[in-house]
């Protein structure tokens, strides 16, 4: 039988963090772990036997807030995804949790339908960003966009990592192995000076080989 995956809620609302708990555990494969009220909160109670997968963090909290939350997470457990939880769609503060890594983005706002997609993409290892963060991606993020030249193989891989395909189905679809696929990712990485998908994605869709 399929484990579930452990959801750990950071939010200083306890009312929210009960709507969006009643929510969650109406979706198969996840279990809430625990809830914490800020930061603070959440590393007394976080260790080895109560691990999350995911935390859904929110930024505004007192005493320890999301981007220091975020922050501990990332130097203290690595492994843990984040999707954020806020109110705020405003560039500064989507573009620094994103810069931190965080997996997934949620609007308080947003419906179950939305919460149950982001959970689903961020447990596949994947990452769920609304439209409006891409837009502010797009805009703000640091990359030289100058069309490098690229192989038809290459524009391929390129377009196909833009999907929602994982690296082994994009290998599938090009008829190579995974080790190839691997070899067009750090090869792009190099020739157009981009560290992760997201840059890729973004690359792709400022030269026009993607659409939004």
């Amino acid at each position: 039988m399929e484990q579930p995956i452990q959801i750990a809620l950071v939010d200083d609302h306890r009312l929210f963090r009960s709507g969006i708990a009643s929510i969650i555990n109406k979706f198969q494969r996840y279990n809430i772990l625990f809830e914490a009220g800020d930061g603070e909160d959440m590393i007394r109670k976080i260790n080895a036997k109560l691990k999350p997968n995911i935390i859904l963090l929110d930024i505004s909290m007192p005493k320890m807030d999301g981007i220091s939350t975020a922050k501990w997470l990332r130097h203290n457990h690595p492994d843990i995804k984040i999707i954020v939880l806020s109110m705020f769609a405003d560039a500064e503060k989507v573009l620094t949790m994103v810069r931190m890594g965080v997996k997934g983005y949620l609007l308080k706002d947003s419906e179950p339908v939305d919460f149950e997609e982001a959970l689903l993409k961020v447990s596949r290892d994947e990452i769920y960003y609304p439209e409006f963060v891409t837009r502010h991606l797009v805009h703000n993020i640091n990359i030289d966009y100058t069309l490098a030249k690229l192989n038809n193989r290459e524009v391929e891989f390129l377009k196909l990592a833009s999907t929602e395909l994982t690296y082994k189905e994009i290998a599938e679809h090009m008829c190579i192995s995974s080790r190839t696929v691997d070899g067009y990712r750090d090869q792009l990485f190099e020739k157009l000076g981009i560290k992760s998908r997201i840059g890729l994605v973004l690359y792709a869709i400022k030269n026009k080989l993607i659409e939004m």
